[in-house]
This record gives C-alpha cells, structure tokens and sequence, in this order.
C-alpha cells in the first residue's frame, strides 16, 4: 500500500502531465496538422501509450475513432474523466507488447510520461545526461495484449502510435501485418529499440520513414527515408537531441 506522500507525488506528476500536454500552451493546432497527414474522419486510430491523451483529442478533432491503450491506473483515470464520454473512444486499461501475458510496469510517480514496461530502458537512463534524478520506484503487473490481438477486436487502424518508453520493439513484434501508417517514439539512450523497429518494419511491408524531433509537431525531412537511411540519420543525431517520434508509410507514400 502506497503511503500518503507517494500518492501526492503520483498525484503531483499526474497534474503537471495535463498541465503540459493539456494546457493553453499545448501546440494543438500543429498537432492537427502533423496528424491530418494520415487521419482521416471516420477512420480507425490505435493510441499506444495514450498517457493523458493529448493525441486522443487530436485524432477526435480530426473526426477518427480512437482506441487508447494507457496501463497507468492514475493516467487511465485521466483518460476516463477526459475521454470516457465519447462513444467514439475505447479506453483500455492494458499495455501492448510481443504476447499476451502479464510484466511488471516500472512506474516514474514523479514524471509518469516516463513510466516504462522496460527493465532495459531504466538502467540505460541511470546516470545518463538529461535524465539526472529520474526514478521509476512503483513497480505494479499489467495485463499485456498485443497489436494483433486489438486488430482482431477493433479493426485495423489508419494509423498507429507508439509511445511507450523503450518498449517500441517488443509493440512492433506483436504486430504481423503490416498497417497503412504508424509512429514509434525513439530515444537517443535507447537507439537499439529504433533499430529493431526499422527491422521489424522492414520486415513487414516497404515502408518509408521521417521524423519529427522533441514535441515540434514538423516533419524534418521533405522526402521520405529508407530504413537504412534514417536508421544512419538517428545514430548520428547527438546525445541531447534526447527523443522524438519515427513515422512510417507503407509505399505508396
């Protein structure tokens, strides 16, 4: 049983999440834009790692349906209390992963946007620049589904995103269609998990990548990468460019 403090704590990063992601400062309209490149209205959206659902709003005002997955009790409440009106958004209280099953979520109280369901990715940010005074010190089991086995419940999707701290490959493995368009969130301590995802991808259908650095909401690059190709981009980028999301288009694109 959590005590008094650490629930305040897990309260306190609940609230600066909907502050920041939620608040008047929160960059919608470029977010829409970004967006309206693979949503459509009445199309199928998979949020992966829905968080506070900053981008569960940007896909309803786009007109799509969204499913969003967030395992996080405190988040999922959020997501419930924002979103849990609308008949066009599921809400589902599991994480998404290679099989079914259940793993233990390592939970950030003090920054949930962090929380992650990779032991990997903990040790990786110990110690590293950027991440000084990151502690993930709740560890809870969560139900585990995969990307196959929503598509068999729900549909398949227009589009995907995948933001799930380190955990991105082992979402991808569970998936074995490919689907029209998806975004994977990398991180520059954990470029082997962007790595196996260019693999996975590749493996799956010709697709094509770009990306968008921090929480600029732009693509960077006019043209369409290859995997090899963006794969080099994302190994070069310094230490402190930190994270951003990869976006992929099955050709053509």
């Amino acid at each position: 049983m959590p005590d008094g403090s650490m629930v305040s704590q897990a309260l306190s990063g609940v609230f600066r999440s909907l502050r920041i992601y939620l608040g008047p400062d929160a960059p919608r309209d470029a977010m829409d834009e970004l967006y309206r490149r693979f949503v459509e209205p009445g199309s199928l959206v998979f949020d992966i790692g829905a968080h506070v659902g900053d981008r569960v709003s940007s896909f309803r005002r786009l007109g799509a349906r969204v499913v969003a997955v967030e395992p996080q009790p405190l988040l999922f409440s959020a997501l419930n209390h924002i979103h849990g009106r609308d008949p066009l958004v599921e809400i589902v209280d599991r994480a998404v992963g290679a099989d079914a099953g259940v793993r233990d979520l390592f939970v950030n109280t003090a920054n949930p946007t962090v929380s992650t369901l990779s032991e990997d990715f903990v040790h990786q940010a110990d110690g590293a620049r950027g991440w000084e005074g990151q502690v993930w010190d709740v560890h809870i089991p969560i139900e585990i589904v995969t990307l196959d086995g929503l598509i068999a419940r729900y549909g398949m999707p227009a589009f995907i995103k995948i933001d799930v701290e380190g955990y991105e490959d082992a979402v991808l493995r569970g998936l074995s269609q490919p689907v029209k368009a998806l975004s994977f969130e990398f991180t520059t301590i954990a470029r082997d998990v962007a790595m196996a995802c260019f693999d996975r991808l590749s493996a799956l259908g010709d697709y094509r990548f770009n990306l968008s650095l921090g929480e600029t909401q732009k693509l960077d690059f006019d043209h369409w990468r290859s995997d090899q190709e963006m794969a080099a981009h994302l190994s070069n980028l310094p230490h402190d460019a930190n994270s951003g999301d990869v976006y992929a288009m099955l050709a053509p694109y």
